[in-house]
């Protein structure tokens, strides 16, 4: 399946900048898995920020492991993981390489390949499909297997669509699910979308 004319895929510029800025500027774009002969898409409606030396949630907050090691660079690769025994969660890799810095894909709004996706959750309302990290994963069908994979080529990558206009409103709270550094307003939500996947009190508009 062919995405549609306007969309644009991200480069490497994107990802080698700051953490929180490339989090921010996630929200409205628009993740892409082309596999098993379907192409699924979902727009970014929620991010968060996971940062290094001073982020005691971070993967990377005690150093490189094999288990972390794709959050150690280049930008602009996956970062992939399995939560809790369970639950494969998207990442992007950014800033510098070496920094051990990430952004984590909490929610998106289905766009394209949405037959597929239904199949994979076994889900049928919308709203559902890719609300939460791991159910995005399955609904995308990404895998541990694409943990390192560059997001420059191939099959799997971040897009934008240069058809749309205008600075899109963000929510930002603490983020959720995690017990330490929980207080860190490290979470981006677009404001007013329903795909969203947990509440929280929201701490400060942008």
């Amino acid at each position: 399946m062919k995405l549609p004319r306007a969309w644009r895929r991200l480069g490497a510029e994107f990802y080698a900048r700051d953490t929180l800025a490339v989090a921010r500027a996630l929200i409205g774009k628009i993740l892409v898995h082309r596999g098993g002969g379907a192409a699924c898409a979902g727009r970014i409606v929620e991010t968060e920020a996971y940062l290094a030396e001073v982020d005691a949630a971070s993967h990377a907050f005690r150093g490189r492991t094999a288990r972390n090691a794709s959050m150690f660079g280049p930008p602009g690769r996956a970062y992939v993981y399995r939560s809790y025994g369970v639950h494969a969660c998207f990442n992007v890799v950014t800033a510098a390489r070496g920094s051990g810095e990430a952004v984590l894909v909490r929610a998106l709004e289905p766009v394209l390949g949405l037959a597929s996706m239904r199949r994979r959750r076994g889900a049928s309302a919308v709203r559902d499909l890719c609300r939460g990290p791991g159910r995005l994963t399955v609904a995308l069908g990404i895998e541990l297997d694409h943990d390192g994979v560059s997001l420059l080529r191939g099959p799997l990558g971040v897009w934008w669509d240069s058809s749309a206009d205008g600075a899109l409103a963000l929510d930002v709270t603490p983020r959720i699910g995690i017990t330490r550094a929980s207080e860190l307003e490290l979470r981006f939500c677009l404001r007013g979308s329903r795909f969203v996947s947990g509440g929280s009190r929201v701490s400060a508009r942008a």
